[in-house]
């Protein structure tokens, strides 16, 4: 080996720090001895050296890699941003020579607000999320699989998960094995669904190990229930339809039913059987964040697709309402500025959710309260009952310093 320790190489993505103050000359498992932006925060499990950097009020993750693997990750997590699929965003990689021989280092942005799986098990407050867990990484495989991606690692290892309105939405973390094709085959999405299987039955035992507890029952049969929520997602998104030549009501029908699953519809196609009176329908998704997108153009807020499922609703029941007071017709646009107006921004600030939380989760959680007092009355208290109620039980922290602006997306 030739050449000095230290940077060999550095590309940063416009809107991340440079990244020149780090002790790029030594290996990361020693830059504790010179780098004071190391944190301490809730991880998972790494086959590779990970540290964690504080930039202001941004964190990063660091990644020590052999010279290519580096590269080849930078360059799928690009490709995953670039069709906006839900994997953490890559700020930088590095090409780096130390006393122990050339590395690659990633550089990817903290995804704020996630959870590796292992806390999902460790804390007994977050049982009811353990079932919801499969349905997030089985639907975050369809969404890449849909896309040409090939995972090749999938687990729960590799996977963050964000709390979405009492679901949770799974986040690819680790692409080191990825390959991307378009179309996939479906030998290769059988053989990640494969590796899927297998690795999740591995994460559990090895989580039941950690806690000390007897791998239960159920823990056996979790690869093949997750293998089976994957196959009735796929079927269901890719399934062939055979409609009339005047059945065109099916076509809305079947849209209606893939946006109500959270798929954006980019089109329909139609192709003739063969008898001249029958067509064979079938609709191409494009992504998972259908009502993610409707709410960001109603109302400019950035949230998950679940959350803005429940807004959405909410817009509409208002819209319904407005119709009736008014007896004329109300354009979804200005039920929706009411609603940001009227009432979500009201419960905002009356809620005044503390740094690092997320407002619209505590919204629907709001919402959800309203539901269940609803529920005891047999009727419906109504938001502000609902909101006053949640504000007696659950009082907001006192004002100290201004709360900083919102991570941008």
């Amino acid at each position: 080996m030739t050449g000095h320790p230290g940077l060999v190489g550095l590309q940063v993505r416009p809107g991340h720090p440079d990244f020149l103050d780090l002790p790029w000359d030594l290996p990361l498992a020693r830059w504790g001895e010179r780098c004071a932006r190391i944190v301490e925060v809730t991880r998972g499990v790494s086959r590779h050296d990970v540290l964690f950097l504080q930039y202001d009020r941004a964190l990063y993750v660091v990644k020590e890699l052999p010279p290519a693997l580096g590269e080849r990750e930078y360059g799928a997590l690009r490709w995953l941003e670039d069709r906006e699929l839900p994997a953490v965003v890559a700020a930088g990689h590095a090409h780096v020579r130390t006393g122990e021989g050339d590395a690659s280092v990633l550089i990817t942005r903290f995804l704020d607000r996630s959870l590796p799986f292992r806390t999902l098990f460790e804390n007994a407050g977050l049982e009811t999320y353990r079932a919801r867990l499969l349905d997030a990484i089985a639907g975050l495989l369809v969404r890449l699989h849909l896309a040409g991606f090939y995972w090749g690692d999938c687990s729960l290892s590799n996977t963050l998960f964000r709390r979405d309105a009492g679901e949770l939405r799974a986040y690819l973390v680790d692409a080191e094995t990825a390959e991307m094709h378009e179309p996939l085959s479906d030998g290769q999405r059988r053989h990640d669904v494969d590796i899927l299987e297998e690795n999740v039955t591995g994460d559990l035992l090895d989580v039941a190990a950690m806690l000390g507890l007897a791998p239960p029952p159920w823990l056996y049969e979790t690869g093949a229930a997750l293998r089976a929520r994957y196959e009735r997602l796929w079927s269901e998104i890719t399934r062939e339809e055979i409609i009339s030549a005047g059945e065109s009501w099916r076509i809305h029908e079947r849209i209606r039913a893939l946006n109500a699953l959270g798929f954006t519809v980019g089109e329909v196609k139609l192709e003739a059987t063969g008898d001249g009176s029958r067509l064979r329908m079938r609709a191409v998704v494009t992504d998972r964040d259908y009502h993610r997108d409707l709410l960001h153009a109603l109302t400019g807020l950035v949230t998950e697709d679940r959350q803005a499922a429940l807004m959405v609703n909410e817009i509409q029941e208002l819209r319904a309402t407005l119709v009736r007071r008014e007896n004329r017709s109300v354009a979804l646009a200005v039920a929706a500025y009411r609603w940001l107006n009227e009432r979500w921004l009201p419960a905002i600030r009356k809620l005044a959710p503390r740094p690092g939380t997320d407002p619209a989760e505590l919204y629907c959680q709001l919402l959800e309260h309203k539901w269940y007092l609803s529920e005891r009355a047999r009727r419906d208290v109504g938001f502000d009952a609902a909101l006053d109620d949640w504000l007696r039980r659950f009082p907001p922290p006192a004002p100290s310093a201004p709360l900083p602006p919102p991570d941008p997306e």
